[in-house]
């Protein structure tokens, strides 16, 4: 039995790293494959897991016990979620505020997932030498909001460079995860700051300004100064999951932290009175759109009409 890291799934086949270094292609054990798994995939890049050798080859026989991952609602509706990486030290969610346009439910939604799990984000708004007047006050917005609940923002541009080096620093020595819309540029930023790996990018659309999957699995590449970065197929929607009504403004910092001047503890803060978090909304000391965000999960979790 030999240890190692899940660096590439296909989703039948998965690409595992040992210790040494050495990599071998694994399948899953038949019996492992269904034992009470509830995602889509039950290996998920990241996993540290435990291999050995069969009549037809590597399997893998165990996981260890993770330590977090991203997960998000699958689009195969026989299955609930899909584990995009696991086993992180940060994400990196790659955002546009046009071409194609990053929508604030989609970026609240990640950040709630990631803070359900203890993951920080860094906001990495790409595409900078596309914006005119219109969309850098756009920007300026965004990471005014964001950066104002805690969220680190970096505008960058993949064509020009600028701010790379900055996006570059922050993979240092860690395990890092890339997401974000299809066509947002994560291949070309991850290309840019590590040309060797050549990913496989493509032009988005021009009808519909959205991007094409050019990225079909996750995939984890070691970066030549230090640490490791994980490639994420570009997802076109972020449904969350396994969340409590009750839980859901926990995962909002900024609703989290003014909830507890509320009249009542248990308060969803939607229409009661004395709500605090209510009252700061209305001061714009909690964005709308924020706010809005917290809304929309609350109606999907089913318990909110």
């Amino acid at each position: 039995m030999e240890r190692g890291t899940v660096i590439k799934s296909t989703g039948s086949w998965y690409v595992v790293r040992l210790d040494d270094g050495k990599q071998l292609e694994c399948r899953i054990r038949g019996k492992f494959r269904m034992e009470g798994i509830r995602t889509t995939n039950p290996v998920a890049v990241g996993d540290v897991v435990e291999v050995e050798e069969s009549a037809d080859g590597y399997v893998i026989a165990g996981i260890t016990p993770r330590k977090n991952y991203i997960i998000r609602k699958s689009t195969n509706l026989s299955k609930e979620a899909h584990i995009l990486a696991s086993n992180v030290d940060q994400a990196l969610l790659v955002v546009t505020v046009n071409h194609p346009v990053t929508s604030t439910v989609f970026i609240d939604r990640f950040l709630a997932s990631a803070e359900a799990y203890n993951i920080p984000v860094t906001l990495v708004f790409n595409k900078l030498d596309l914006y005119d007047e219109e969309d850098r006050a756009m920007l300026g917005g965004l990471s005014a909001i964001y950066g104002k609940i805690g969220y680190p923002c970096l505008a960058v541009s993949t064509l020009t460079g600028e701010n790379l080096p900055a996006v570059g620093e922050l993979l240092r020595d860690k395990v890092s995860v890339l997401s974000g819309l299809s066509g947002v540029g994560k291949s070309s930023l991850i290309n840019r700051i590590e040309p060797g790996l050549q990913l496989k990018t493509a032009m988005i659309s021009d009808a519909h300004d959205s991007g094409k999957h050019t990225t079909t699995f996750a995939e984890m590449f070691p970066l030549s100064g230090g640490g490791f970065i994980i490639d994420t197929p570009g997802i076109r929607s972020f449904g969350t999951i396994d969340m409590k009504k009750e839980e859901i403004s926990h995962y909002f910092p900024e609703i989290f932290a003014r909830a507890e001047a509320c009249r009542f503890y248990n308060c969803t803060h939607v229409h009661e009175p004395g709500c605090a978090v209510l009252e700061a909304v209305e001061r714009d000391e909690i964005s709308e759109t924020r706010y809005a965000s917290y809304l929309s999960m609350l109606e999907e979790s089913g318990k909110y009409r």
